[in-house]
């Protein structure tokens, strides 16, 4: 996938090739030639937007992902948690 950077080159560079396309229209008119080059720049346009549009979210970094972490030890919890508690779905504790 492209970067932000790739993008921006390639918009730069259809700019530069429509102000071509523009002067060889003004050298020879509205000719079939010029028109299928200024059609084929639309179509460039367009699919640059959809590759922009679907540009991935970036990454984050090991660190930052492990800061989402959450440690569960693995040492039993106190039974005191447990007390008044029901079980879903088979009904409360029996003592």
């Amino acid at each position: 996938m492209p970067s932000t950077q790739d993008l921006a080159e390639l918009r730069r560079t259809l700019n530069q090739l429509r102000s071509g396309v523009g002067a060889l229209r003004t050298r020879y008119g509205d000719v079939p030639g010029v028109r299928r080059l200024s059609n084929d720049l639309d179509r460039f346009d367009i699919d640059l937007a959809d590759l922009s549009a679907a540009m991935p979210v970036p990454r984050r970094s090991a660190e930052a992902a492990a800061e989402d972490v959450v440690l569960v030890p693995d040492t039993p919890y106190d039974p005191e948690l447990w007390r008044d508690a029901d079980d879903e779905g088979i009904g409360g504790r029996r003592q």
